[in-house]
């Protein structure tokens, strides 16, 4: 009994030891260059995910059925329990992807003073040298975008629409989308945040797969021309919505 009870303090105690410097290891991982830019990749990849899924629910809107589609949409993003777990995980994901990319380029901007700062960044392109603005600018675009149409739609007072299968209606977000849209302003500002979003779009596609070690001269090519026609195509599908709208609607 003695026997047993010190080979399983001894187990315990080297097990409270390898979690522990495990725990430490990866402390030190995520806040390491290296380990924030493999969580820039990855919640980076994530979030163009999720802008395919976005895209392709906001695309309802230029259906001519006056927001019927758009509104069941935005029901189920905001009541299914699945999609809902989701969304708070994209909310995180998007948080801890400025945080990161904040830190990242503060220190790429103090280690510019170097010479090999100054030497790599003649050869970068505008929107490398620039992630960090550009960054910005699609930061200020979400928060005005939720506080324009998901605050709304999670707290807002909204009219209900009904539909068929719902008695007790539905919220009516079509109709402060099409209002907004409609402003010369607020569709300016929409246009230039998906230009921007697309130089950001275009260098982290490439960045997130060489991050990740997936940079090979055999793929590469490819990873650059598949990036290149995603940061045109989901921007210009978002920047189309309100510009029909504002013209055509």
């Amino acid at each position: 009994m003695g026997i047993s009870i010190i080979i399983n303090s001894f187990v315990q105690l080297q097990t409270n030891d390898l979690i522990t410097v495990f725990m430490n290891w990866f402390f030190n991982f995520l806040t390491s260059s290296i380990g924030r830019k493999v969580i820039m990749s990855l919640t980076g990849i994530f979030l163009m995910l999720f802008l395919i899924v976005h895209l392709a629910g906001n695309l309802q809107l230029l259906i001519p059925d006056e927001g019927e589609k758009f509104n069941l949409y935005a029901k189920m993003m905001t009541t299914n329990p699945i999609i809902k777990v989701i969304a708070y995980g994209n909310y995180f994901f998007i948080l801890l992807h400025a945080v990161q990319g904040i830190l990242l380029w503060s220190k790429n901007r103090s280690a510019r003073r170097t010479r090999y700062a100054v030497a790599t960044g003649a050869s970068s392109s505008f929107a490398s040298r620039n992630m960090g603005w550009l960054g910005v600018v699609i930061f200020v675009f979400i928060l005005v975008h939720m506080g324009q149409f998901w605050f709304k739609m999670k707290f807002g007072d909204l009219p209900s629409v009904n539909y068929g299968q719902y008695a007790d209606g539905v919220k009516d977000l079509y109709t402060p989308v099409a209002y907004a849209f409609k402003q010369w302003y607020f569709v300016t500002f929409y246009v230039i945040s998906m230009v921007v979003i697309a130089f950001h779009l275009n260098h982290g596609f490439q960045s997130a797969f060489q991050t990740l070690g997936l940079n090979h001269r055999k793929y590469t090519p490819t990873i650059k021309v598949v990036g290149s026609i995603y940061s045109i195509l989901v921007p210009l599908g978002f920047a189309i919505i309100p510009i029909f709208f504002f013209f055509f609607r």
